[in-house]
């Protein structure tokens, strides 16, 4: 390869490394597909990097501050929460998602809105008899994961999945809601949203199952 080629193919490399995204801890240019941190005190999740990735997976790396967001998806198929019980919740729409929130000590339920993602007040009980019915929801990783539940226009699904994603549903909501009703694309957007995510997802385990993971 003569200079003039090398110094072209260089060239070529340096404007291709501009282009990645960079790790938001360390700054090294990282691919399309990369996972992320989550900022504790700000709430705001990072991009990270293989590197730091590997660093902050053990837990204690993050010093209480950041925290790696878990990469499972789980499709909720036998989820137990009956009209009844959605209703105890006493949320204004059909779609929310639910966290334990460690800096409030309790868990935490936020509705998508066209204004972005919005608290609502939930009661203890009702969130402890919906967690009862329904084990697998004392797996949820404080923070960086969440129960999504999507019961909007007859639908009935209920994932457990990376605080990421619920918060990507929020802004797709955010940037494509037109007028009263959101609009047809916007609810088209949202089909597509759960059928990659239902894609994405493996079936939960069994009771069983999940007792022999939390063991391990």
């Amino acid at each position: 390869m003569t200079s003039k080629l090398r110094q072209v193919a260089r060239q070529a490399a340096l404007r291709q490394e501009a282009q990645l995204e960079r790790c938001e801890l360390c700054g090294d240019p990282i691919p399309a597909e990369h996972r992320h941190m989550l900022d504790l005190r700000s709430r705001e999740l990072m991009c990270a990097c293989r590197s730091c990735k590997i660093l902050f997976d053990s837990g204690a790396a993050g010093g209480g501050h950041y925290r790696l967001v878990p990469d499972r998806r789980l499709r909720l198929d036998g989820f137990d929460l009956d009209d009844a019980a959605w209703a105890e919740l006493r949320l204004p729409v059909d779609m929310a998602f639910f966290f334990h929130h460690t800096g409030e000590g309790r868990v935490v339920a936020f509705y998508p809105s066209p204004a972005g993602p919005t608290e609502s007040l939930l009661e203890l009980d009702a969130w402890e008899e919906i967690e009862r019915a329904n084990p697998i929801l004392r797996t949820l990783e404080p923070d960086v994961e969440a129960l999504l539940v999507n019961r909007s226009r007859g639908a009935r699904q209920s994932f457990l999945v990376p605080i990421e994603d619920a918060y990507a549903l929020v802004g797709l909501i955010r940037t494509r809601w037109r007028g009263l009703t959101g609009g047809s694309e916007v609810w088209e957007e949202i089909g597509r949203f759960f059928e990659r995510l239902s894609e994405r997802s493996k079936a939960a385990p069994s009771e069983r199952e999940e007792a022999a993971w939390q063991s391990t």
